[in-house]
């Protein structure tokens, strides 16, 4: 696979698009923590209340992805995501006015967020399906090595910032600058002018679930999303006790294990930046299975890590760093071979199906997570989900797959309808590729 240098600076329009992109990821991550610290920091809700908005913004990842995904399939994205972005601008508004004139609430928080995360879940599968139609095939991997790249650099940055902002203006009016990113990120996508190619008509008998049966019937997909389920679900049973085997029976501070956690964000920056390079270099199978060897068996070494204090913050923040480039360099190889294999007429609607299977996930890991803690303790707990995220690299790690020279090798050979205009010229990117 072969990617040309320097998509930023020769394509305007998608530089336009991932600047709008990179402001709304890290409005994103400021939101997910600045509306919790409102109800917290502000209304004195309590953990009841606290837990409501969170939940009301993840929400919509479990409700909202086949609806959308099926109803973007026939419509322009880009308009789209330019009216998402003003969605979620106008709701996060609402938080300081009502603020000010003495109005705000936990209901009002919990309708916030809502719609927030709706509009995100919005702008999120849009984007996804918009950004084959505006790049060339060479620039495809490119162009989702600069934008997981950017979403990665908010993952890190964005706790801060909103931290930051709450600790400098207060919650509620570091939320009204966190509606402006939305603007700023609603003008990015509306620049982005190049025209984009009318949706391709409703096939017969696709509906709602089409977009499953699509990841259902190419092994390609199926082996991806395979994975990436059964990593987030492992991932949450090993973060739900993490923090209590580190910090409470390891006795390592708050402040260190939160430097030590932040390592992955750093590993996974690197691995987005390295990942075509390797890709170049091994193949593209081979190199996947390179990721994920990093960042599924990289962590099978946190149970056992020796000592205490410095010494377990150093040996847990290079675990994380380490498993955190893998990471990095497969989301950008997940979401490019998505993009490629997936038919033009199916993006939205596929990924859609994606989302509801690798967010729908969490809540059943979560609970798993805290089951596993109370019975098998903190530690064999985390040893639970570090050999879940191990497991879940097995369906990648075929034959087939990591003998994958190009992506555009995975295309189906037989039985698939010929390309349309669109997809000639786009063949040639937010989990989270996971």
């Amino acid at each position: 696979m072969v990617t040309r240098s320097g998509l930023l600076s020769r394509n305007r329009d998608f530089r336009w698009l991932w600047a709008g992109h990179t402001v709304s990821a890290v409005g994103s991550q400021v939101t997910a923590v600045a509306l919790p610290l409102v109800a917290s920091l502000t209304l004195d809700a309590g953990a009841a209340g606290v837990a409501a908005v969170a939940t009301a913004g993840y929400l919509p990842n479990l409700l909202l992805p086949l609806l959308v995904g099926h109803w973007l399939e026939r419509r322009r994205r880009r308009r789209i995501m330019v009216l998402a972005d003003l969605v979620r601008a106008a709701a996060l508004a609402v938080v300081p006015a009502a603020y000010l004139s003495g109005l705000l609430s936990v209901p009002l928080l919990v309708s916030v967020a809502l719609a927030v995360g709706a509009a995100g879940v919005v702008f999120d599968i849009g984007s996804f399906a918009y950004l084959p139609s505006l790049v060339g095939s060479d620039d495809l991997a490119a162009a989702n090595r600069a934008a997981q790249g950017s979403s990665t650099a908010a993952q890190v940055a964005g706790p801060g910032i909103a931290g930051g902002l709450a600790q400098l203006t207060g919650p509620p009016l570091a939320i009204a600058l966190d509606a402006v990113s939305y603007l700023a990120s609603a003008v990015g996508v509306h620049r982005a002018r190049r025209p984009e190619p009318a949706p391709p008509r409703e096939e017969e008998g696709t509906g709602i679930l089409g977009g499953l049966r699509v990841i259902a019937a190419n092994p390609w997909l199926r082996a991806m999303t395979v994975h990436a389920t059964v990593y987030n679900g492992a991932a949450q049973i090993l973060t739900v006790n993490l923090v209590v085997w580190a910090v409470t029976d390891r006795r390592l501070g708050a402040g260190l294990f939160g430097l030590a956690i932040s390592a992955a964000g750093a590993g996974a920056f690197l691995g987005t930046v390295t990942s075509l390079r390797a890709a170049d270099r091994l193949g593209y199978g081979r190199a996947f299975a390179a990721a994920l060897v990093l960042s599924t068996g990289t962590p099978l070494l946190i149970p056992v890590l020796p000592g205490s204090g410095a010494a377990l913050a150093t040996g847990l923040a290079v675990v994380q760093f380490v498993s955190g480039i893998g990471l990095g360099a497969a989301n950008v190889l997940s979401v490019t071979l998505r993009q490629i294999v997936i038919p033009s007429g199916s993006l939205a609607r596929s990924n859609g199906g994606y989302r509801l299977l690798i967010f729908g996930v969490l809540p059943v890991g979560a609970a798993a997570g805290g089951a596993l803690g109370s019975t098998l303790g903190s530690r064999g707990a985390v040893a639970v989900g570090a050999a879940g995220l191990a497991v879940s690299a097995l369906p990648m790690f075929t034959r087939r797959i990591r003998a994958l020279r190009r992506p555009e090798d995975a295309r189906p050979s037989t039985g698939a309808a010929p390309p349309s205009p669109r997809r000639a010229r786009t063949d040639a990117p937010t989990a989270p590729g996971r």
